[in-house]
Protein backbone atom coordinates (compact mmCIF):
# COMPACT_ATOMS: atom_id res chain seq x y z
CA UNK A 1 0.00 0.00 0.00
CA UNK A 2 2.89 2.34 0.77
CA UNK A 3 4.43 2.01 -2.71
CA UNK A 4 1.06 2.85 -4.30
CA UNK A 5 0.68 5.90 -2.05
CA UNK A 6 4.20 7.05 -2.94
CA UNK A 7 3.47 6.63 -6.65
CA UNK A 8 0.24 8.64 -6.34
CA UNK A 9 1.97 11.44 -4.42
CA UNK A 10 4.86 11.53 -6.89
CA UNK A 11 2.43 11.61 -9.83
CA UNK A 12 0.40 14.37 -8.20
CA UNK A 13 3.44 16.54 -7.47
CA UNK A 14 4.77 16.19 -11.03
CA UNK A 15 1.41 16.87 -12.75
CA UNK A 16 0.01 19.94 -11.03
CA UNK A 17 -0.62 21.86 -14.27
CA UNK A 18 -4.21 22.92 -14.85
CA UNK A 19 -6.21 21.63 -17.79
CA UNK A 20 -9.63 22.37 -19.23
CA UNK A 21 -12.09 19.51 -19.37
CA UNK A 22 -14.95 20.15 -21.80
CA UNK A 23 -18.05 18.29 -20.61
CA UNK A 24 -19.65 18.04 -24.04
CA UNK A 25 -22.62 18.05 -24.78
CA UNK A 26 -23.22 20.04 -21.60
CA UNK A 27 -22.15 23.66 -21.92
CA UNK A 28 -19.65 23.36 -19.07
CA UNK A 29 -15.88 23.58 -19.02
CA UNK A 30 -14.13 22.34 -15.91
CA UNK A 31 -10.71 23.65 -14.90
CA UNK A 32 -8.81 21.09 -12.83
CA UNK A 33 -5.26 19.93 -12.18
CA UNK A 34 -4.10 17.11 -14.43
CA UNK A 35 -3.45 14.72 -11.55
CA UNK A 36 -7.02 15.16 -10.27
CA UNK A 37 -8.52 14.34 -13.64
CA UNK A 38 -6.32 11.27 -14.14
CA UNK A 39 -6.77 9.90 -10.60
CA UNK A 40 -10.52 10.52 -10.67
CA UNK A 41 -10.74 8.71 -14.00
CA UNK A 42 -8.87 5.73 -12.54
CA UNK A 43 -11.13 5.62 -9.46
CA UNK A 44 -14.28 5.85 -11.58
CA UNK A 45 -12.97 3.06 -13.85
CA UNK A 46 -12.29 0.85 -10.84
CA UNK A 47 -15.81 1.35 -9.50
CA UNK A 48 -17.39 0.68 -12.89
CA UNK A 49 -15.32 -2.50 -13.25
CA UNK A 50 -16.26 -3.63 -9.73
CA UNK A 51 -19.95 -3.00 -10.40
CA UNK A 52 -19.94 -4.87 -13.71
CA UNK A 53 -18.05 -7.77 -12.14
CA UNK A 54 -20.52 -7.89 -9.25
CA UNK A 55 -23.49 -7.85 -11.65
CA UNK A 56 -22.05 -10.62 -13.83
CA UNK A 57 -21.41 -12.80 -10.77
CA UNK A 58 -25.06 -12.52 -9.67
CA UNK A 59 -26.10 -15.70 -11.46
CA UNK A 60 -23.23 -17.59 -9.83
CA UNK A 61 -24.18 -16.30 -6.38
CA UNK A 62 -27.78 -17.39 -7.02
CA UNK A 63 -26.66 -20.88 -8.01
CA UNK A 64 -24.50 -21.10 -4.90
CA UNK A 65 -27.46 -20.18 -2.67
CA UNK A 66 -29.65 -22.77 -4.43
CA UNK A 67 -26.95 -25.44 -4.03
CA UNK A 68 -26.62 -24.61 -0.34
CA UNK A 69 -30.38 -25.00 0.12
CA UNK A 70 -30.28 -28.35 -1.72
CA UNK A 71 -27.38 -29.53 0.43
CA UNK A 72 -29.26 -28.69 3.63
CA UNK A 73 -32.35 -30.53 2.35
CA UNK A 74 -30.22 -33.56 1.41
CA UNK A 75 -28.62 -33.59 4.87
CA UNK A 76 -32.06 -33.52 6.48
CA UNK A 77 -33.26 -36.34 4.26
CA UNK A 78 -30.14 -38.38 5.04
CA UNK A 79 -30.72 -37.91 8.77
CA UNK A 80 -34.34 -39.09 8.44
CA UNK A 81 -33.23 -42.14 6.46
CA UNK A 82 -30.54 -42.93 9.06
CA UNK A 83 -33.16 -42.80 11.83
CA UNK A 84 -35.48 -45.05 9.82
CA UNK A 85 -32.65 -47.51 9.19
CA UNK A 86 -31.79 -47.53 12.90
CA UNK A 87 -35.44 -48.13 13.81
CA UNK A 88 -35.69 -50.94 11.28
CA UNK A 89 -32.47 -52.48 12.56
CA UNK A 90 -33.68 -52.16 16.16
CA UNK A 91 -37.03 -53.76 15.35
CA UNK A 92 -35.20 -56.60 13.58
CA UNK A 93 -33.00 -57.17 16.62
CA UNK A 94 -36.01 -57.17 18.95
CA UNK A 95 -37.77 -59.66 16.71
CA UNK A 96 -34.69 -61.88 16.76
CA UNK A 97 -34.60 -61.71 20.56
CA UNK A 98 -38.25 -62.80 20.73
CA UNK A 99 -37.53 -65.49 18.18
CA UNK A 100 -39.98 -63.91 15.78
CA UNK A 101 -39.41 -63.32 12.08
CA UNK A 102 -38.35 -59.78 11.29
CA UNK A 103 -40.53 -57.61 9.12
CA UNK A 104 -39.59 -58.06 5.49
CA UNK A 105 -40.30 -55.33 2.96
CA UNK A 106 -41.91 -56.47 -0.27
CA UNK A 107 -39.82 -55.68 -3.31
Amino acid sequence: MVPVALAVVSFSVNNRDGISVDLWPAPFVLEAPLYAVVLLSIVIGIFIGWFLSWMSAGRTRGRARANARRAVAAEREAEVLRRQADETETSGQEAAKKNLPARVEAA
